[in-house]
């Protein structure tokens, strides 16, 4: 008898054992798609787009059309899009890059009238052309399968109706509301009683389900050309701004080839600049130069290296990137892997450098999700405001926020990045995909700098530890400061006697709760076209989920 309570003991601790695991939740897995967001009813709402037919972009965009209504501080259609799509039949990669231009009117000269020394983040000036809904117009022009007007409904109706504020939506709009305190239609809109809603607070926002109607029903010269334009053009010109209707009327976005490099046998994928992916690439190629560390991700040496990696490949970013229209940008030279091995020498394995300086290579708030559909097309699509609620100004009557991207504008002629009339600013935001045989992720985290060096700690989840997608986004993360020098926001999760030496090397922690914000919110989906599977990844930083394509009714 006593030896049969032993083994049944034993036994039972081996399936305990077995089910232990060091992420929270677990992947989504099916033979249908998946719509990984931010937001569970922008995730839900693509599901259901994708179980009546529609492709991944439809998905997608009806996903972020939600979004736009339930995340308004985050992103929105007076915001800028990327995309990134992989067609499975064709194994074809595409690029979409619709962020909007400064405006013909907006030059270093009147900034420099205006005796300003750097670019406002709040305010009419820091507005840029929106590039979101003409971003939706080329994916579904080339990719989509339902008729238009089918996208929008679901956004319509959280809009009209309201939906109840989740608990992280509710600490971003408490924190960013003093940005839209100095309007007046932002705070009709956006702070109903004189304060940000609370959790569980039904929200409405019939201003814009007006302005997605618009939109479902004329396409996106509506906002372009049509009635919005005309809103967004009173609204600039009431605050002295430089919007026209030619700004507004001649964008388009632009088709672009992704840039990539490869780590460790998995080939990464980035867009171009004027984004910032380059970066991410530049540091992964930095990373790889030596072994990754078999103490595991947050261990000493691998965080040593990741910081001092992201210092490096930052400081080549912020010398060279702009838009490749008005400057030269050396991305061959940057992610070569000679030019790898040469920044990589700047890495001393025992001291943290605080200001390590750009190299000379060869010559040559946000909201984030990604979708896969039944057939294994992904979707990896990152759309933003910048700033809570852009630049603080809500478009009168059609309530949704302008951006601020213009903030990111130097106004040092020597800078690539420099102000001018309808050129691109440096951007933040940044979706990306990898692959491996027949192994496809369609990935992306948010959060201003913080995507880059983000993108390259998940890569190595996935590469160096062999996480599934869902741990790779759970696992400790840091982040750069806003103090910058050898100052790194971290994780509490990382054990603190890995901090503790970290900081005797010359690390400067802020440490952060344990799934903070801070570190952004990515979502991640999976294809595996050897068997025809799908994975779903959403962070528990968010809000959002992974959710299944339903069966069809």
């Amino acid at each position: 008898m006593v030896l049969r309570i032993a083994v049944v003991l034993i036994l039972f601790s081996v399936v305990v054992y077995a089910q232990d695991r060091s992420h929270a939740r677990s992947m989504v897995i099916t033979r249908d798609g998946i719509v990984a967001t931010s937001h569970v009813q922008a995730s839900v709402a693509g599901a259901q787009i994708l179980a009546k037919g529609g492709s991944a972009v439809d998905a997608a965009i009806a996903a972020n059309a939600v979004l736009g209504v339930t995340e308004p501080m985050m992103n929105g259609i007076g915001g800028d899009l990327f995309a990134i799509y992989w067609d499975a039949k064709s194994r074809k990669l595409y690029g979409l890059n619709s962020s909007g231009w400064a405006p013909q009117g907006l030059t270093l000269e009147r900034m420099k009238a205006k005796d300003a020394t750097k670019m406002p983040v709040t305010g009419i000036d820091a507005v840029t052309v929106p590039g979101t809904v003409a971003g939706w117009n080329a994916l579904h022009g080339r990719f989509g399968k339902l008729a238009w007007k089918n996208l929008l409904q679901p956004a319509i109706h959280y809009a009209d109706r309201g939906y109840p504020v989740p608990e992280l939506i509710h600490g971003f709009w408490e924190g960013g509301k003093e940005s839209i305190a100095d309007n007046a239609e932002s705070r009709r809109v956006y702070l109903p009683g004189g304060k940000a809603p609370e959790v569980g607070e039904i929200f409405r926002n019939p201003d814009l389900a007006n302005a997605l109607r618009l939109i479902a029903a004329e396409g996106s010269a509506a906002f372009y050309k049509g009635k919005i334009a005309e809103a967004i053009l009173a609204t600039s010109h009431e605050l002295g701004g430089t919007m026209s209707a030619a700004d507004l009327g001649e964008f388009a976005p632009e088709w672009v080839e992704p840039i990539s490099t490869t780590y460790r046998g998995w080939t990464i994928y980035e867009l171009p600049p004027n984004g910032q992916g380059m970066a991410a690439l530049e540091m992964l190629n930095i990373m790889e130069t030596t072994p990754a560390s078999p103490d595991g991700p947050s261990s000493v040496a691998e965080l040593h290296k990741k910081i001092e990696a992201m210092k490096v490949a930052y400081a080549d970013l912020h010398r060279y990137d702009a838009d490749p229209r008005f400057a030269n940008v050396p991305v061959k030279g940057l992610l070569s892997k000679e030019y790898a091995q040469e920044r990589a020498r700047l890495v001393d394995p025992a001291k943290a450098a605080c200001q390590p300086g750009p190299g000379k290579p060869p010559a040559s708030e946000t909201t984030y999700l990604s979708v896969v559909d039944a057939r294994g097309n992904i979707v990896s699509l990152i759309q933003s405001n910048y700033e809570f609620f852009g630049s603080g100004i809500t478009v009168r009557g059609m309530g949704f926020a302008l951006q601020d991207r213009g903030a990111l504008f130097s106004l040092d002629p020597a800078s690539p990045n420099v102000l001018a009339p309808r050129k691109r600013p440096f951007h933040t935001i940044i979706p990306a995909f990898m692959e491996k045989g027949e192994q496809h992720i369609g990935f992306g985290i948010m959060g201003g700098p913080n995507q880059p060096l983000a993108h390259a700690q998940f890569v190595s989840n996935v590469v160096d530890y062999g996480m599934n997608i869902q741990a790779a986004l759970e696992n400790p993360r840091f982040t750069v400061s806003d103090l910058g020098g050898c100052n790194i926001v971290i994780e509490s999760r990382v054990p603190p006697e890995v901090r503790d030496k970290l900081g005797s090397m010359g690390h400067i922690f802020r440490v952060e709760r344990e799934y903070s914000t801070s570190m952004g919110r990515g979502q991640a989906v999976l294809h595996d076209s050897k068997t025809g599977v799908n994975y779903g990844a959403s962070d528990p930083r968010a809000d959002g989920s992974a959710e299944p394509q339903p069966p069809p009714q």
